[in-house]
């Protein structure tokens, strides 16, 4: 069916849930569409070689996260294992999670336990470490389920990482620089990756907070920097390819307003990303019905300005940065 697909007319239709249109978002998120610039290439092939954790800056939206999975899928891995830091992270929520409220409730009531195995389960990095091991090799640290497949290396994603309390950086410092772990319910069991396999780290930051200088000695560093027109064209080209011609007058369009708002007098409060752009250009590809250059009718850039403008003081100052925009566009 064509767009609109919700109208706020007050009027049920029969089901149209097969009639909806897939979620646009996977579009963006294809690993193999992905376009690193060159320093990020050499960053991540230092950290490839040193061994090292690859630790990326850069605004929201400009593809820290999504080079991991970039990263795995070029070099014919599984997709990463994901450990999205929280405010209240520890240390050894990276590596495992222990209910010890389950296993005491299960003593009280009269089980008597004859392992910790059901009370553990493991997170991303423990995961990877423990792929790298024989199975024969760590039969008493997994439960019956644990999957059976072969001898992994993987790529591990530690997402946010300034998200988390003060301590967790340097609480890792050895586990990540030796890429071990130990099990304190289990005796203090030391768990180790093989040293030919050592899982790839890939460790994202907003830069909401500094990390203690320790932990930035034992990681590569790279800061992702904002696209500028040209390389944004790239990254259109390369993303929404199968939905915008490259050199077409909706790219060219939608890339001049897109840094008008970036560059507007007064300045946003918070400018859109790279990741909202490309969101719009589909928004906008969708209600304008076909049309070759949906921007040709101004009314869409004001209509899809929730996906690039999230405040309302923002979306004020926005409204008249398009409308200039129009003005130009139409001397």
């Amino acid at each position: 069916m064509k767009f609109p697909f919700y109208t706020g007319h007050g009027k049920r239709r029969d089901s149209i849930a097969g009639d909806l249109p897939a979620p646009r978002r996977s579009d963006l998120i294809q690993p193999d569409k992905y376009l690193a610039d060159p320093g990020l290439v050499d960053a991540a092939n230092v950290a490839l070689v040193l061994g090292q954790p690859l630790l990326l800056t850069g605004e929201a939206g400009t593809g820290k996260t999504q080079f991991a999975y970039n990263l795995a899928w070029e070099l014919g891995l599984d997709q990463p294992f994901k450990f999205e830091t929280k405010s209240t992270s520890a240390a050894r929520d990276l590596f495992y999670t222990y209910d010890a409220l389950k296993r005491f409730q299960d003593v009280q009531s009269g089980l008597k336990p004859e392992s910790i195995l059901p009370y553990l389960t493991y997170q991303a990095l423990g995961l990877a470490i423990l792929r790298t091991r024989a199975r024969s090799e760590i039969l008493d640290l997994i439960p019956d389920d644990f999957p059976k497949g072969q001898i992994l290396r993987s790529v591990v994603l530690i997402d946010e990482i300034d998200k988390a309390p003060r301590d967790f950086p340097n609480d890792i410092l050895n586990e990540i620089e030796n890429m071990y772990f130990r099990i304190p319910e289990m005796g203090n069991r030391k768990v180790e990756a093989d040293t030919n396999l050592p899982p790839l780290v890939v460790i994202t930051s907003n830069s909401e907070k500094d990390l203690p200088d320790a932990f930035l000695r034992r990681c590569v560093y790279y800061n992702i920097p904002f696209p500028n027109p040209d390389r944004m064209r790239e990254i259109v080209n390369n993303r929404l390819g199968k939905y915008v011609a490259g050199t077409s007058p909706f790219v060219d369009d939608a890339l001049d307003l897109f840094f008008a708002l970036r560059q507007a007098t007064g300045g946003l409060r918070k400018n859109p990303s790279t990741a909202e752009m490309l969101g719009w250009m589909l928004a906008l590809k969708d209600m304008a019905n076909g049309a070759e250059n949906p921007l040709a009718q101004p009314e869409l850039a004001l209509r899809t300005m929730s996906n690039l403008v999230k405040t309302t003081a923002d979306q004020e100052k926005a409204r008249d940065v398009v409308e200039e925009w129009v003005k130009t566009r139409q001397k």
